[in-house]
């Protein structure tokens, strides 16, 4: 089910299941050459994180965020995300070389203007900084905006909103003060990197 889930996440994320398309179990149990019964399981699991919703005349749809959804979601991530990075320095656990690897192909990516790719690779790359935070509940709810964040980016805030050269920079400084262990300097940033996101990308949408 977990596979399932996750390469129905990644269609969803990348746009190429777009916003109110109707999930069909049959059609999509096709697709994927597996039974209903996982593809059911996986729409449960992507309906508690937010990617589908559940209507009684469509059945499950891809969720579609308003300019406004995308603004609650960064400004839920700008309240925890800072603190879990913080913390997962401290603990002394973030897998550096991994979030190494994200952040290069995120790079490579968006230099290939494949942005539906680069988008996937930022929320792996912010996953890794963020994931060794030793409260599990913050993560799990981390790992949903970040699954939001992606979805408002193909669906919200897609035309207007490339990742900029200083976004880029600043993750770069991100996991250099990982490796340092700089957990102070390392909120800051991210709070600092958030709190632009938010304003660079949901200001025009008001």
């Amino acid at each position: 089910m977990d596979l399932i889930a996750a390469a129905l996440r990644e269609s969803i994320l990348s746009g190429r299941l777009p916003g109110d398309q109707v999930l069909v179990e049959r059609r999509l149990a096709a697709e994927l050459g597996v039974s209903k019964t996982p593809v059911r399981e996986a729409l449960i699991q992507l309906t508690a994180s937010g990617l589908v919703t559940t209507t009684r005349n469509r059945g499950s749809v891809v969720r579609r965020l308003s300019a406004q959804d995308a603004r609650h979601v960064y400004e839920q991530r700008l309240l925890l995300e800072p603190w879990a990075y913080a913390e997962s320095i401290r603990t002394g656990r973030i897998d550096t070389d991994e979030a190494s690897k994200h952040l290069e192909r995120s790079e490579l990516l968006r230099a290939r203007a494949d942005w539906p790719a680069a988008v996937l690779a930022n929320r792996a790359f912010h996953q890794c900084l963020y994931g060794a935070c030793p409260n599990p509940l913050i993560v799990e709810s981390l790992d949903r905006l970040q699954d939001l964040t992606a979805l408002a980016t193909v669906s919200v805030v897609w035309d207007d909103q490339k990742m900029t050269s200083q976004e880029q920079s600043e993750h770069r400084r991100l996991l250099e003060l990982a490796v340092a262990g700089s957990a102070d300097e390392g909120e800051q940033l991210m709070h600092d990197h958030i709190r632009r996101a938010l304003d660079s990308r949901t200001d025009h949408l008001s």
